[in-house]
């Protein structure tokens, strides 16, 4: 989305990873951690985490698609041990539908949340959530959401919704649409005015795909004209029975 302008955030602590891999942590008594986020609504989001007392302990950054999970990010410091209050802020951006004027609307919203019990005491990765709600929120586990040990109160991985599966189905279905009349348009043209389709597929071929014009004397060839019109036939049969095919199997 060329409309997204989006500054990515990498944090300090990878450069102390780098210089001392085999350290447990960086600081003392913290350990890093991999960051991961997870979009359960049908808008895309993108997120930033930071550390509420340690501005320079920093980490998100990554667009997210509806219904969709991003990578893996390093890193952002959380304590070895878990105790009662580590504050994580969490800033999350999503975008609404593109307005008339081609403008797309980004709402902001900000929020500091508790990391929550560590599964079997130990750190584990942060997953920053995005709840079909809309509400951000933080887990802290090395297993992913469709573990049975998985600790958040969001069960599996996000599941597209069914006006969003056929949002993105009528796309696929105005793709082939549009083939369907490419193909009819070229099979006119060359029934009413060959010599002219024939010049513009030629010159196209020439840049192209020169193989495909190989063993025919130029534009004009009466045989060139009768393979245009066996291929353009073959192209609307095809992007024919796929819109079929897409319009029966439409969610």
């Amino acid at each position: 989305m060329n409309e997204m302008s989006m500054r990515p955030y990498f944090p300090a602590l990878a450069t102390c990873l780098a210089v001392f891999p085999l350290l447990a942590g960086c600081g003392k008594g913290t350990v890093p951690v991999s960051i991961h986020g997870v979009n359960y609504t049908g808008q895309t989001f993108s997120y930033v985490i930071e550390d509420p007392a340690n501005s320079k302990n920093i980490g998100g950054g990554e667009l997210i698609e509806p219904f969709s999970s991003g990578g893996t990010m390093c890193c952002y410091e959380v304590p070895s041990k878990w105790r009662p209050g580590i504050q994580v802020r969490v800033t999350g951006r999503h975008w609404l539908p593109k307005k008339d004027d081609g403008s797309l609307p980004e709402i902001v919203e900000t929020k500091v949340v508790e990391v929550p019990e560590y599964v079997d005491g130990k750190a584990g990765e942060l997953w920053v959530l995005r709840e079909a709600n809309g509400e951000l929120s933080i887990v802290s586990s090395d297993y992913q959401p469709n573990h049975a040990k998985w600790p958040g109160k969001v069960k599996g991985w996000p599941v597209p919704s069914l006006e969003y599966r056929r949002s993105r189905w009528d796309i696929s279905i105005e793709y082939e649409a549009g083939g369907v009349r490419m193909y009819e348009a070229l099979l006119r043209e060359m029934k009413s005015s060959p010599d002219t389709g024939a010049e513009e597929s030629w010159r196209s071929a020439q840049e192209r795909w020169p193989e495909s014009i190989v063993g025919f004397t130029g534009p004009n060839d009466k045989r060139y004209h009768a393979f245009l019109i066996r291929r353009y036939e073959e192209g609307l049969l095809r992007s024919t029975d796929k819109l079929r095919r897409l319009k029966a199997q439409r969610p």
